[in-house]
């Protein structure tokens, strides 16, 4: 089996593929003061409750594939692999590993590895143009041409970031619960400030997405809007431009990496 890792600045998302097939999935906090001692226990902890997979550490794996947007955690994950899993082929994604995406940018290595792992999910599961919005910790817009190229994107604050600014900042406002008001008219604080960010966020995403389309491609309607992101679910109803909803879009873009370099290894 395959265990791919995707490191986000606040959750840390890990699949299991059996092949093709996820067949196993967790989310965690991302916390960059774990050792690589802690991250095993804590890969030994989560993989041992999986039927499939033996009660020693590594039992069963039979790759490894990690992408993290947070150094000091790869930094980690690398001396993990290193001491735990040996004798398993990894791949990490950094400058040098194979994806087949070009980047169109002023400066490749600016752009995330997380998105470029999109990017590629994105050409395979549905082709191009395409437009790939991550709901993270930042909300991510990554756009992808017909040729399979990764062209740029945009980069606005998450929902999350969005709540505790309000939370913060805000004298007489205070955090919330992330969840769907009674209505577009609050008839309550609490409400009436998840009304402003569910349907602010999802008219965001509606007119940023539009904007893309018009760029990318000569007819709008050829572009797939794929969602993806632990906060996804909260938009998609009231988006009007997404298409598809790919939870694992990372997780499959890390397979695909892995299966692109791990007989270069």
């Amino acid at each position: 089996m395959l265990l791919t890792i995707d490191v986000g600045n606040t959750h840390t998302t890990l699949g299991l593929f059996d092949g093709d097939e996820i067949v196993e999935h967790w989310r965690i906090s991302t916390d960059s003061r774990r050792t690589a001692d802690e991250l095993a226990v804590l890969l030994q902890g989560l993989m041992g409750m999986h039927p499939l997979l033996g009660d020693e550490l590594g039992d069963g794996i039979d790759g490894i594939a990690i992408c993290s947007t947070v150094p000091s955690v790869l930094h980690e994950l690398r001396e993990v692999t290193r001491r735990y899993y040996g004798d398993v082929p990894s791949v990490l994604v950094e400058p040098g590993v194979k994806t087949g995406v070009p980047i169109l940018m002023d400066n490749p290595k600016e752009v995330g590895a997380d998105r470029i792992i999109n990017a590629l999910a994105a050409i395979e599961l549905y082709e191009g143009p395409a437009v790939v919005v991550d709901f993270g910790t930042a909300t991510t817009f990554d756009a992808v041409s017909a040729r399979g190229e990764y062209v740029g994107g945009v980069i606005a604050p998450g929902i999350e970031i969005s709540v505790e600014a309000l939370g913060v900042r805000g004298a007489q406002l205070r955090k919330i619960e992330l969840a769907r008001p009674r209505s577009v008219i609050g008839k309550n604080t609490v409400e009436a400030m998840q009304s402003g960010i569910l349907y602010g966020f999802a008219g965001q995403v509606d007119g940023v997405v539009r904007r893309m389309a018009r760029e990318l491609a000569s007819d709008p309607d050829d572009v797939t809007v794929i969602a993806t992101g632990g906060l996804a679910p909260m938009v998609l109803g009231e988006s009007s431009v997404i298409d598809e909803h790919e939870p694992w879009l990372t997780l499959i873009g890390l397979r695909l990496v892995y299966e692109r370099n791990v007989s270069r290894l």
